[in-house]
């Protein structure tokens, strides 16, 4: 009885935090951090004030906290260009080219990358420093991973893989995404600046073949 009443409880439980950030989202997207009270975050959820307070602490927690929740969903679209594109390939240009195209349509189709951006770019002030710097290294963690395995097998020369993936995300979807936003870019202009930045990555990185 004890294990069903417990099991009702933890359900419950994560329900209400699942309501809790998707109200928070929505209003830290709609009415800013400032302007949203936790009163109607409460209100939003249907849940009690009390109830924010025991799960988040304080406004600014919970603002981590959907930030956080955000960034996971987003970490597993890259996880998931990986697995479809970085493990069995015959071309490595054409596998890392497809990869980073996965990574940016996925993005442009994502509420959650798109809300992510909104947020950092709206609440910096109010995010640690540490959550950027958690949020980089979880972006890399999975190319860092890659890159790592093709050293070992001779397919890239990377001394420094952690540095070899920053500069490969600077290069690709990175590049793509930091674009002015004047309007959405052609398919044609987002596959040459991935194929370019990919190909500059390879000169920097493919092994040097042996001059006789």
């Amino acid at each position: 009885m004890d294990s069903m009443e417990n099991k009702t409880i933890r359900k419950g439980s994560a329900d209400k935090r699942a309501k809790i950030i998707a109200a928070a989202r929505d209003l830290f997207l709609s009415e800013g951090f400032d302007r949203s009270s936790v009163d109607a975050v409460a209100a939003k959820a249907g849940v009690s004030k009390r109830t924010v307070y025991d799960y988040y602490g304080d406004k600014q927690n919970l603002l981590l906290a959907v930030v956080e929740e955000t960034s996971s969903a987003v970490l597993d679209m890259i996880e998931q260009g990986i697995s479809d594109h970085l493990w069995e390939f015959e071309d490595l240009e054409q596998t890392l080219i497809l990869f980073c195209e996965q990574i940016v349509a996925s993005a442009n189709g994502s509420s959650d990358y798109k809300a992510l951006i909104r947020l950092v770019m709206m609440e910096a002030a109010n995010l640690p420093d540490s959550f950027f710097e958690k949020l980089d290294n979880a972006t890399e963690e999975g190319i860092i991973r890659k890159f790592t395995e093709f050293g070992q097998t001779g397919l890239l020369n990377v001394p420094d893989p952690q540095m070899a993936a920053k500069h490969f995300a600077a290069l690709t979807f990175l590049l793509v995404f930091n674009q002015p936003k004047t309007g959405t870019l052609e398919e044609e202009q987002t596959k040459r600046i991935i194929t370019e930045g990919v190909r500059v990555f390879l000169c920097a990185y493919a092994p040097r073949t042996v001059q006789n």
